[in-house]
């Protein structure tokens, strides 16, 4: 009876992840009542690779806050494999929801050695006991997946993740997140804290992973080059609403030209 049911867990065939009827409101009560979303909704298919766009207070960021749990609905469900996560903590969800931040500092441990953070990540789902907490057999198995990131991180598995740079470092988060097995991949503007040639580096790193893990993923960026040029589905939002939403074939027809007139009729229409 319990294999069945991990069967029909296993064929599930809806949304990997539906936001229905969100409402969220910050400072409810106050002179800084401000409403994001009063009946938001987004279903996210199984392997898309979603771009977020959008103007400053539109909920881009909110919706990633929303999905992780570090914030919680006002009112309405979040879905994830036709479950609803409400009730879960953060760090429940980051069980089957990966998230790379803006900031490179966050989503490692500086203190800690390439080979302990790696270890740690894989062992996130797992029991711990008193033994040592790195296996050292998985050492040529981490060194595999560190030679992914073609940073030559493979030999400095003894070297402490704070003195990396922040694409080394950034890269290494993106490996970490994905290295066991989740739901959603998770992207807040993982790249707009780096200089160009490290964000274009972890923008290829984000599309290989994507692909060769078969992940589903929602990214969003301020960067029109990159929500172009990566993904399979595009969202443009405005003020708690989508705007736009393009996915496959209409989605690859798009310029950035396209998203720079859009943002300009929604400049004109609210007189910015």
């Amino acid at each position: 009876m319990i294999k069945q049911k991990n069967n029909m867990l296993a064929e599930f065939n809806g949304p990997i992840v539906s936001l229905q009827h969100i409402q969220k409101t910050f400072n409810p009560h106050s002179v800084n009542e401000i409403t994001i979303f009063q009946d938001f909704n987004l279903d996210i298919k199984k392997h898309q690779f979603i771009s977020v766009i959008g103007s400053n207070g539109s909920g881009k960021t909110t919706i990633l806050n929303l999905l992780c749990g570090s914030l919680a609905v006002d009112n309405g469900k979040i879905l994830v494999k036709g479950k609803s996560v409400n009730k879960k903590k953060e760090f429940q969800r980051a069980k089957f929801i990966g998230r790379v931040f803006q900031d490179p500092a966050k989503g490692t441990c500086p203190e800690l050695t390439i080979l302990e953070n790696m270890a740690m990540a894989e062992a996130k789902d797992k029991h711990f006991g008193l033994a040592f907490g790195v296996n050292r057999k998985r050492m040529d198995y981490y060194k595999s997946q560190l030679s992914l990131l073609k940073l030559g991180l493979e030999d400095k598995l003894h070297v402490q993740v704070g003195s990396l740079s922040g694409g080394q470092r950034q890269a290494l988060a993106l490996l970490i997140a994905t290295m066991t097995h989740i739901d959603l991949l998770v992207l807040d503007e993982h790249t707009a804290a780096l200089d160009p040639k490290s964000a274009d580096n972890v923008m290829r790193l984000t599309d290989q992973f994507v692909k060769e893990k078969q992940l589903t993923a929602l990214m969003v960026t301020h960067n029109l080059k990159f929500a172009i040029d990566y993904g399979n589905r595009l969202i443009m939002m405005h003020k708690g609403g989508i705007v736009l939403d393009a996915a496959y074939e209409k989605k690859d027809a798009l310029q950035v030209d396209d998203l720079l007139n859009q943002f300009n009729q929604i400049s004109i229409e609210t007189g910015n």
